[in-house]
């Protein structure tokens, strides 16, 4: 585990965009290709930012995304498609972007992002860390055993708000209860995981992430169990450390 401290977020997205370049431009040119999962969430904004701005052979990378809601159309403003397509899929020639659809029908959707993502790993992997400590849409209690590739959940409290707080939907009965994402286990077959985590609002989540011991209450502590794991804080968000 490496932990990698900026002065703000934007200090902070510049100094992550370059390590995922690195490790990028490196699956590269030892396999003619890449695969980048991405995070969304306005913890996430600077990094896309900046990782628009580096040198990668961007036609040689597949993009995935961790997660979606279920039962919103991808006009939606809260819809990560969106967010994933117009902050970056949209602004690169890339060999693919693979999307979770919410308004399809999710077993399928399930079993066809299944069959693409287990076909080669992930070589970098964008994953933050929310202000219940979920990876992804892996709230706590987070099913640490499955071996799936995508898993239906439902949302909890703490993480439908979250999404109010952040302006993607006016109150938390507009929130969807259930998602598609990512497992645990998934993420976690990732070759590089990067998780870029700004802002005060994360004090808690990453102090209870780095102070606690693994559990799947604070599903952020498996990160530690990787072997190749970097986290990204600001001032902000490493204060209570």
């Amino acid at each position: 585990m490496d932990i990698i401290k900026a002065k703000d977020a934007q200090e902070l997205g510049k100094k992550a965009a370059e390590l995922t370049a690195n490790y990028l431009n490196d699956a590269i040119n030892k396999k003619g290709q890449a695969r980048l999962l991405l995070a969304t969430g306005k913890s996430q904004l600077t990094t896309l930012q900046e990782l628009l701005k580096q040198k990668v052979e961007w036609k040689h990378v597949e993009v995935f995304h961790l997660d979606e809601y279920i039962g919103l159309t991808r006009e939606h403003a809260a819809s990560f498609q969106k967010y994933i397509a117009e902050r970056f899929v949209d602004k690169l020639e890339l060999k693919k972007a693979h999307y979770i659809s919410g308004d399809e029908d999710a077993e399928k959707t399930i079993k066809n992002l299944t069959n693409e993502i287990r076909t080669s790993p992930v070589d970098v992997a964008l994953v933050g860390i929310g202000e219940n400590s979920h990876i992804a849409f892996n709230d706590p209690p987070a099913d640490f055993q499955t071996k799936e590739a995508f898993i239906r959940v439902k949302l909890d409290e703490v993480a439908r708000e979250q999404q109010v707080k952040e302006g993607w939907f006016s109150s938390i009965n507009d929130v969807p209860t259930e998602a598609i994402t990512m497992t645990v286990y998934q993420i976690m077959q990732s070759e590089k995981i990067i998780s870029c985590v700004p802002y005060k609002s994360k004090a808690k989540a990453v102090k209870r992430t780095l102070e606690s011991d693994l559990t799947n209450e604070i599903p952020a502590t498996i990160l530690k169990r990787h072997n190749n794991w970097s986290l990204f804080l600001d001032e902000d968000s490493s204060s209570l450390l």
